[in-house]
C-alpha cells in the first residue's frame, strides 16, 4: 500500500479524478508515482515548493538507475509535472520546476469530443419540473454551452450570471476573470431554475454567506461541490446511454470541437475556454482535415487558382 500523500497530493488526485475523469487504475498509478516521489523528497528534507529543477533532475537519473522502465519512467514524470502544476495554477506556488525538464516523447491522444447528436441526447436525458432536475439540466446547458470547468461551474454566484445579456463572469485557473456568453437553450434553463428550482431548495436558513450567493446548490442548500457535479454529468451520461464516453471534461472538448466546426476562430475558442497558451487549445479540439481544408480555401486569397499546378508554376525554393 502506497504512503499517504500530502494535502497538496490528494488535492491533485481529486482533480483528476472530477475534472478529468480519470480511470481509478489511472488515479491508483499516479498515487503510487506521487507517493515515491514525495518519499524521496522528504528524505532530502525538502517541500513541495522547495523542490527545483535539479531535484526533480535527481529524482527522475533516480528511478532510471532503479531499472524500470521508460514507459513508467514518464509516466512518474508526468504526475510530477502535473503536481507542480496544479499547485502553481491553484495554490500560487512557485513556478513550475518541470517546466523546461525534458521527458521521453509520447504521442499525446486527441481528446474525444461527443458528436452533436450525442450531446442532444445527454441534454435531454434530463427531463421534470422538480427542483433537482431543473438544476440538472441547467447544469448541463451551462456546461455544454459556455465549456467552462467543472471546478468554474460549481465556483459560479448568482451575481456572475447576466440572464438578459447571456453572459457569465468565470474565475478560472490563477484566479483570472473571463466573461463567456451562452446560448438561448442555457439561458431559458437558468432562469426555470433560477425561478422554480433553486427556491425550492434554498434553507430558511443559510449556514455559510457562500452557500446563499451560489449559483448551484445541492438538496441540502450546500454550494454544490465539484464532485456533485460529476455525479449530475454521470447520471445523464447513463441514461443517455453514454456512460463510457462522458466526463464533464468531454463536456468542455466538444464545445470547443463543435465551435470549431461551425466556423469558431480559434483565437475566440481560446478566450472563451481560459487557456493561456493557443496550442493548450489545440489538443482541445479536434479538427478534422475536411475543415481545415474547407477554411483554408474560404480564407486564403491565394488558396484558389484557376489552372492545375505544374512544374514550371511551382514554387521556388527559399
Amino acid at each position: 500500500m502506497a504512503r499517504p500523500l500530502s494535502r497538496d497530493g490528494e488535492e491533485y488526485l481529486s482533480y483528476l479524478a472530477v475534472e478529468k475523469g480519470r480511470s481509478e487504475a489511472s488515479l491508483r498509478s499516479y498515487r503510487s508515482d506521487l507517493a515515491s516521489y514525495e518519499e524521496f523528497l522528504d528524505g532530502r528534507h525538502m517541500a513541495l515548493f522547495d523542490v527545483t529543477p535539479s531535484v526533480v533532475e535527481d529524482y527522475m537519473a533516480f528511478l532510471a538507475a532503479s531499472g524500470r522502465k521508460a514507459t513508467s519512467n514518464a509516466r512518474a514524470l508526468a504526475a510530477i509535472r502535473g503536481l507542480h502544476r496544479f499547485c502553481e495554477d491553484e495554490r500560487g506556488g512557485q513556478p513550475d520546476p518541470t517546466a523546461r525538464l525534458m521527458g521521453p516523447k509520447r504521442p499525446s491522444p486527441l481528446p474525444k469530443a461527443l458528436t452533436e447528436e450525442q450531446v442532444a441526447a445527454l441534454l435531454a436525458a434530463v427531463r421534470g419540473e422538480e427542483p433537482v432536475a431543473l438544476r440538472d439540466r441547467a447544469v448541463l446547458e451551462l456546461m455544454y454551452a459556455s465549456g467552462v470547468r467543472i471546478s468554474e461551474l460549481c465556483g459560479l454566484d448568482l451575481l456572475d450570471v447576466d440572464l438578459d445579456n447571456r453572459l457569465a463572469r468565470v474565475f478560472g485557473k490563477g484566479a483570472k476573470e473571463r466573461l463567456v456568453p451562452y446560448g438561448r437553450p442555457a439561458a431559458e434553463a437558468l432562469a426555470r431554475w433560477l425561478a422554480a428550482g433553486r427556491p425550492a431548495l434554498s434553507p430558511e436558513r443559510w449556514q455559510r454567506r457562500g452557500d446563499a450567493e451560489a449559483l448551484f446548490i445541492s438538496s441540502r442548500g450546500r454550494r454544490l461541490s465539484r464532485q456533485a457535479a460529476w455525479v449530475i454529468v454521470r447520471q445523464a451520461a447513463e441514461r443517455a446511454g453514454l456512460a463510457d464516453v462522458v466526463t464533464p471534461h468531454v463536456l468542455r472538448h466538444s464545445c470547443a470541437t463543435h465551435l470549431l466546426e461551425h466556423g469558431a476562430d480559434i483565437r475566440v475558442v481560446q478566450e472563451l475556454l481560459g487557456h493561456a497558451a493557443i496550442t493548450t487549445t489545440q489538443l482541445y479540439t479536434k479538427v478534422s482535415g475536411d475543415l481545415l481544408r474547407s477554411v483554408f480555401e474560404s480564407a486564403h486569397p491565394r488558396a484558389r487558382r484557376d489552372g492545375p499546378v505544374t512544374s514550371s508554376g511551382g514554387a521556388r525554393g527559399n
